[in-house]
């Protein structure tokens, strides 16, 4: 193709009006991308602006915004331009507005600073992927076949002068942020994606059969009103979406595209669905002719055999299409069909066929008749032979005449529940969501609110109609008003059944019923329940000594109180969660001090009057060790345990302290614990509960009493530094015989102040050498007072290491923020001298 040089010179003959915008971040006049050039005959002509013949505006307000200001200047320059054009080629206003060549008609500048419509395309040889939406275009560009195929396609009908585009700017020139040269033919790729929705398109050229490697085309939002027949030869297309157009039908072979996959089709004028139209005799004989493009290496075009074999959505809503008019030859493959708002026509025999058709696809999850002339008559109780619709998910049968009756007779054979009830979330799984009548949409919340209303009614129905007639539990009688007055009060117990679930009370009717609203109800029974307890050790003067036996006396069953409480211990996780506890408070009302031995005030909403019976101690490890699961706890959950701050410790068997042989999990968490930890030992010649205090370091003690450690979490304490020295941390950490060792470590929201004990450990990783003992994967010392991060902490191999919340300038948080426990442990292994 040769095209006829254009001038040197492509600049407008009107410049716009400078008008002064104060719109913060305006676009500067110079985003116009025009192509200029020194004239060969420089007069005073082509010197002065051409503006001095339009009309001067006033100023543009302040308040213009960004967009405002542009489409202002873009409307004057116009505005300047008709009017000078309008009086000829040689009526000028002065000799100053005068040019000495012809001038190009420019393209205008994309308000929302897109590439030109030529410059898009070219650019689509790199990508393959073509948007050309919202560019208020008639056609399809011509550009586009020339630039891609090297052809001129045929002139349409409908746009008998397409608007020209601008020529290609020069090789030298610059571009807006890329490569200067189109790529060359070998590195040009096949055009893929075509997107050229909400344009003003009437008709499509024929030649778009050419471009054999579509696979996207979106054409939504235009007014089209026909395709050409060889719009079926694009056999690679994947995804095609025609809708909201003028389309009264579809190309034939359009149905007989192999690897279609969703096909949108909405908001047009059709009135069929002629999925087997491509394979009628007619179209058999009459095989597709190649008259296009007549070019030698032109593709072969190979169709399918099946109507759409590889269709997974089809959406045919709000069209003109009856029943009668839809070929029942479905793909198999269909799992989502639109059929909303079609006039598919009431009391008609083929809708019948339609529903079993469409009823026997075995991946058809959803379907939708929302609004279409269908009735009660398409859903006979004999509509189905087999089970309907077996993978369904949802069915929209709403606004139509079919009732709830008529469907579920129809829908009885489905092995999914049905539920009738319309939420925001998708049906859970083995649930077939059937929506008839008016959409009411309900909240998650309000249909499982309507559930248990539901199942309250039937659980009371079944008590009989005199339910209301008997009386209360504590003694007080109800109004019988359904009972007939000759009934006597003798028959009322015979009506009074057991009720069939376990009644459920609120917290304040078990206090009411024990006596606990009253402080005075609460300190009585806090001095029963500890006078329980004393009573009960004196009972087992073994209590606390030596290993613990799983035969216990009965006599533990009839205090009341134990440890294998369900609300205490999960026998399937092996866990035992003792309740929190803290100090009381001084009342203002005066200063008497209450007993420690149990809480002095309760909340009335999380109150159990068995909590008041747990020993005070943070670690009550006497009483634990003597509970039939010793032997087997895993986790022990001691969490805001602050009430006594210590432990209270059975004695030791020949020095070792091998009570709680497989505890793998320890949480102390918000104990108030400090370096020295109070510890109270039972006094085995004595058998009281009640010996002298002594203090001790808690990291040794800890790991002395629980050898199989792998979870200690002690966050939210009192230590500081000087409890994490170099030997309580490798008694703790570091396996040896018969000590597993640490693999998670938490000390978040102390007020350690140091690493020192950990840099010595770093000591034994100095020259590549391997620790066996180090079992360590992760360190918690965020929330602390650390103020320096020794740099031989990078030797230390753990995954993870949380450092955030302290006082410490280097490194910069980036650095852990961005490349994580790895990337910190490196830099500081960076840092090492």
């Amino acid at each position: 193709m040769s095209r006829i040089p254009q001038s040197s010179s492509s600049r407008s003959p009107l410049k716009a009006p400078t008008t002064p915008v104060k719109s913060r971040g305006a676009a500067p006049a110079s985003r116009i991308r025009t192509q200029s050039t020194r004239s060969a005959t420089p007069t005073k002509l082509s010197s002065k602006p051409a503006v001095s013949a339009a009309p001067t505006q006033d100023p543009a307000p302040a308040t213009l915004s960004i967009k405002e200001a542009i489409a202002l200047r873009r409307a004057e320059a116009k505005k300047a331009q008709t009017k000078l054009a309008s009086g000829g080629p040689n009526d000028f206003i002065s000799l100053e507005n005068a040019s000495p060549v012809p001038v190009d008609k420019q393209e205008e500048e994309d308000i929302l600073g897109r590439w030109s419509v030529r410059e898009t395309i070219e650019r689509a040889r790199s990508t393959g992927s073509l948007n050309l939406a919202t560019r208020s275009l008639p056609c399809i560009p011509s550009a586009l076949f020339e630039i891609h195929l090297g052809i001129t396609p045929d002139p349409l009908k409908s746009v008998p002068n397409e608007p020209s585009l601008p020529p290609s700017a020069p090789s030298d020139a610059p571009r807006r942020g890329g490569k200067r040269d189109n790529p060359a033919w070998f590195e040009a790729q096949d055009l893929q994606v075509l997107k050229i929705w909400n344009n003003e398109i009437v008709e499509v050229q024929h030649e778009i059969s050419l471009f054999g490697s579509l696979k996207t085309v979106d054409l939504h939002q235009n007014k089209i009103a026909s395709l050409p027949s060889s719009f079926g030869d694009l056999t690679s297309l994947t995804s095609l979406d025609l809708s909201r157009n003028a389309l009264t039908s579809l190309p034939t072979n359009l149905f007989a595209l192999p690897e279609l996959t969703t096909l949108n089709i909405s908001n047009n004028a059709l009135t069929s669905l002629p999925f087997n139209a491509p394979f009628t005799s007619h179209n058999n004989n009459a095989k597709a002719k190649q008259a296009i493009g007549g070019s030698f290496f032109t593709p072969t075009i190979t169709r399918a055999t099946s109507p759409l074999p590889c269709l997974l959505i089809l959406n045919a809503s709000h069209n003109k299409i009856s029943a009668d008019a839809i070929d029942l030859e479905f793909p198999k493959t269909l799992t989502k069909v639109d059929l909303s708002d079609n006039p598919l026509g009431f009391g008609k025999s083929r809708c019948r066929s339609l529903l079993q058709k469409l009823g026997g696809l075995p991946k058809l999850k959803e379907l939708r008749f929302e609004s279409a002339e269908i009735g009660d008559d398409a859903f006979p109780s004999s509509l189905f032979s087999s089970t309907p619709f077996p993978s369904i998910r949802i069915l929209d049968l709403g606004q139509t005449r079919v009732t709830p009756d008529a469907v579920k007779d129809a829908l009885k054979g489905m092995k999914q529940e049905i539920s009738y009830d319309i939420t925001t979330e998708d049906p859970p799984e083995g649930v077939a969501r059937v929506i008839v009548g008016k959409q009411i949409i309900k909240e998650a919340w309000e249909i499982e609110l309507e559930r248990r209303e539901k199942a309250r009614r039937a659980k009371h129905a079944d008590f009989g109609d005199d339910w209301d007639s008997q009386p209360k539990s504590n003694g007080g009688t109800r109004a019988n008003s359904g009972a007939s007055g000759g009934e006597s009060s003798v028959s009322r117990p015979t009506i009074m059944q057991e009720p069939r679930g376990e009644v459920v009370k609120e917290a304040w009717e078990l206090e009411a019923e024990q006596g606990l609203l009253t402080e005075g109800g609460k300190r009585r029974a806090r001095a029963a329940a500890v006078a329980a307890a004393a009573n009960e050790s004196k009972s087992q003067p073994a209590l606390g000594i030596g290993r613990p036996t799983l035969d216990h006396s009965p006599k533990s069953s009839t205090s009341g109180f134990s440890l294998t409480n369900p609300q205490y211990y999960s026998e399937a996780t092996r866990t035992l969660t003792l309740p929190p506890s803290c100090p009381p408070t001084k009342s203002p009302a005066h200063a008497r001090a209450f007993s420690l031995a149990a809480p002095s005030s309760f909340s009335s909403l999380s109150l159990r009057t068995t909590d008041i019976a747990v020993p005070p101690p943070t670690l009550p490890l006497s009483v634990i060790i003597a509970q039939p699961f010793a032997h087997t706890l895993k986790v022990l959950i001691l969490v805001n345990r602050r009430l006594d701050k210590s432990f209270f410790l059975p004695p030791f068997v020949d020095g070792h302290a091998d009570f709680l042989p497989n505890l793998e999990e320890l949480n102390l968490e918000g104990c108030g614990l400090a370096d020295l930890i109070t510890v109270t030992r039972s006094n085995s010649s004595t058998g009281t509960v009640t010996p002298p205090r002594s203090s001790e370091m808690i990291l040794p003690l800890i790991a002395k009493l629980f050898p199989s450690l792998r979870t200690l979490n002690l966050s939210h304490n009192a230590l500081t530094s000087m409890s994490l020295t170099t030997d309580a941390l490798s008694g703790l950490i570091l396996s040896a015989p018969g000590r597993n060792g640490l693999k998670h470590l938490r000390l978040r929201g102390n007020a350690i102040s140091g690493l020192e004990g950990f840099q010595g450990l770093a000591e034994s990783f100095k020259g590549n050498r391997q620790v066996p003992e180090w079992h360590l994967d992760e360190l918690d010392i965020r929330d602390n007072e650390i103020g320096k991060l020794p740099p031989e902490l990078g030797l230390l191999p753990m995954d993870v290491f949380l450092v955030d919340g302290n006082t410490f300038r280097i490194p910069q948080r980036r650095v852990w923020e961005r490349e994580g426990t790895k990337g910190l442990l490196s830099w500081l292994r960076g840092r090492i001298e």
